[in-house]
Formats: C-alpha cells, sequence, structure tokens
C-alpha cells in the first residue's frame, strides 16, 4: 500500500500519519488546538465568573508622619 496522497484524500492521509508517524502528527494536532484555545478560553473563564484581577501595585505605600526608628537592634 502506498501512502495516501494528503489533497486527495485528507481522513485517509490522516489515518495513515497517525499511525506511520504518530509523534509528528500529534505535535501538529496540539500546535493547532493553541490559537483556537486563545480565542475561545477567555469568554469560558468570563462565563464561569472568573473575572479580571486586580492590578499589583507598583509603588510602596509611604506611611504619613515621622518615621519610628527602632530601638534595641544595634550591632
Amino acid at each position: 500500500m502506498s501512502t495516501p496522497f494528503f489533497w486527495s484524500q485528507p481522513f485517509r492521509y490522516m489515518r495513515w500519519a497517525s499511525h506511520a508517524k504518530p509523534a509528528i502528527f500529534y505535535s501538529i494536532i496540539i500546535g493547532l488546538t493553541g490559537p483556537v484555545l486563545v480565542a475561545t478560553v477567555p469568554s469560558i473563564r468570563h462565563r464561569f465568573g472568573d473575572n479580571e484581577r486586580p492590578l499589583i501595585p507598583m509603588t510602596y505605600p509611604v506611611p504619613a508622619g515621622p518615621r519610628k526608628i527602632p530601638e534595641g537592634f544595634d550591632d
């Protein structure tokens, strides 16, 4: 049996490739699911109630008033 051609018989070719070259075939399948997941996962997360996270503070809040110097910790 010769290898089937992709453009003339795509499903037969995919069946042959999944048996003859499984590492290449399944890595292509997993790679093609990436863009699909990028488009669908955010809407699914939003539907389940996973909303946007609060932003991480970029500065440390400085306390008001004079600074209390610690005592008893001298070298």
